[in-house]
């Protein structure tokens, strides 16, 4: 496939994260958070693709941006700002999934990995044909509408257990080999890598091939 990276138009719009969380201690800050998730992709009609570059090798993905605008929309803004640069992959469970995005893993804290994330959280979006399976790259949560910038890649053939209750915003396309070596790295008792495996960046591109 032949790909090249994409500039985005990014229109304000706020309106579309009205079910986004505040805590009334930071009110000035999420607010600001709020309208930076808030920006969101003008649709274009080029399929968007992310290239993931990982310590373990690269990884792209076709994103559904038809499918979750806002939550492509989100997902790019973090990428195109370095916020996911240098974040690990901090849950592995083989034969399940790789869990990956939250910035509190860029130190070597392990203890509170896995509850950090943008400072905002943001609507679920589910299609009726949304079907989680190996390759699926998907949002992580703590419940219904609580997205942020957690996401994991499915590497189970199916799980069906999850449809529904996760956002569904884009497959793996190349790199699959890269996925499984991450699945097989050793982890300890709550399924954390015992050695890095880190993205070291990330670019939004166009796939050429489908214009």
């Amino acid at each position: 496939m032949k790909y090249v990276i994409f500039s985005f138009i990014i229109l304000t719009t706020a309106s579309m994260f009205t079910g986004c969380t505040k805590d009334s201690d930071q009110q000035a800050q999420n607010d600001t958070d709020q309208n930076v998730a808030g920006e969101h992709i003008e649709q274009a009609t080029q399929p968007l693709m992310a290239q993931f570059e990982t310590s373990e090798g690269a990884i792209v993905f076709e994103l559904f941006e038809e499918k979750a605008p806002v939550t492509v929309a989100n997902f790019v803004k973090l990428a195109e700002s370095g916020f996911y640069d240098g974040v690990r992959f901090h849950r592995v469970i083989k034969d399940f999934m790789i869990q990956t995005g939250d910035p509190n893993s860029k130190d070597d804290d392990w203890s509170n990995d896995g509850t950090g994330g943008p400072g905002y959280t943001f609507e679920d979006e589910f299609s009726p044909d949304d079907s989680l399976i190996k390759g699926s790259l998907a949002m992580a949560n703590a419940g219904p509408n609580t997205n942020g910038s957690q996401f994991f890649v499915v590497t189970a053939a199916s799980t069906p257990w999850l449809n529904g209750k996760h956002t569904l915003f884009g497959k793996v396309v190349e790199g699959m080999d890269i996925v499984e070596a991450i699945e097989n790295v050793s982890v300890n008792a709550q399924d954390h890598p015992l050695e890095d495996v880190t993205i070291t960046g990330i670019q939004i591109l166009i796939d050429t091939d489908k214009l």
